[in-house]
């Protein structure tokens, strides 16, 4: 056997495992399963869909969502309705979720306060968690009451930055993390979301809502009627931490940002304070046994 040095144009080349290892370090995606992921979320979220609705709602070019479609048809995931050109999910999207643990701790100790509070207002609630470098719904009283243009279920994803309750999250989250959720959307941002970041980054926007201890964004885009409602978030914390963020929505035409702050935001805020509470006794309790 015989030792081969490797001439410095051999050396200069990237294995493709150092490649593949530069590319995960640097976050990058790929695009088309970017693609099918949104995809099969905008089908498992609204639970119908025909072609021209599944390709606006996952944002996805309409041939691009067609050969999505066949590929998750393919692999049994989705199934096109008898008589009907809607695609539906089956029951095999379940199997995706398998090994996640779920929020059953937060969404028992925070329901009974969410649902209190919107009997007291009127305006719904929902709770929300950090997931990648989305907000994700845990929970909401949109059932609850007639004031709210949708009812919206577990699962629904929020650009992190475009919504109060990401803003909340970036807020109070450790430094580590918040560069690296701001990190991963730096690459690929649009014009608002590279605004957004400038002021993350540079304005002081964060420690502004830490320092207020809310965050409000008026006519939210995010939605499934965008720039009609608008929303207030505060922090759920169990002790140092910030495990999910509160939420409440209002029609935008309703009620003015000041006079929604002044109504709605110390309500909020006691509601987030006794679901904190709450974690913490059920910690404690979990503990003692």
């Amino acid at each position: 056997m015989f030792d081969r040095r490797r001439s410095p144009a051999e050396s200069s080349e990237s294995s493709p495992l150092e490649t593949d290892t530069l590319a995960i370090e640097r976050g990058i995606p790929i695009r088309a399963i970017s693609r099918a992921i949104a995809v099969l979320q905008a089908i498992n979220r609204d639970g119908s869909l025909n072609m021209t609705e599944i390709a606006q709602a996952s944002n996805v070019p309409y041939p691009t969502a067609c050969r999505i479609i066949q590929t998750l048809i393919h692999e049994n995931l989705i199934e096109r309705e008898e008589d009907r050109k809607r695609y539906r999910p089956t029951a095999l999207v379940q199997t995706l979720s398998h090994g996640f643990a779920g929020h059953g701790e937060l969404i028992a100790a925070a329901r009974p306060h969410m649902a209190a509070l919107t009997r007291d207002i009127g305006w719904p609630l929902s709770l929300s968690t950090h997931v990648g470098s989305a907000m994700v719904l845990r929970d909401s009283t949109h059932a609850l009451t007639s004031l709210t243009f949708n009812d919206y279920h577990p699962g629904y994803a929020m650009p992190i930055l475009s919504c109060a309750s990401g803003l909340v999250h970036l807020a109070w989250c450790d430094d580590s993390e918040r560069e690296t959720i701001l990190g991963h959307l730096s690459p690929n941002a649009d014009d608002e979301t590279r605004h957004m970041l400038q002021l993350a980054f540079e304005g002081g926007l964060l420690q502004t809502i830490r320092t207020d201890g809310y965050a409000a964004r008026g006519y939210n885009h995010f939605t499934r009627n965008p720039g009609k409602t608008s929303s207030i978030a505060v922090p759920i914390m169990r002790g140092e931490e910030i495990v999910a963020a509160l939420n409440v929505a209002f029609f935008a035409s309703a009620i003015e940002m000041q006079a929604a702050k002044r109504d709605l935001l110390p309500g909020l805020r006691v509601c987030a304070n006794m679901i904190s509470e709450s974690l913490t006794m059920t910690g404690t309790a979990d503990t003692d046994a």
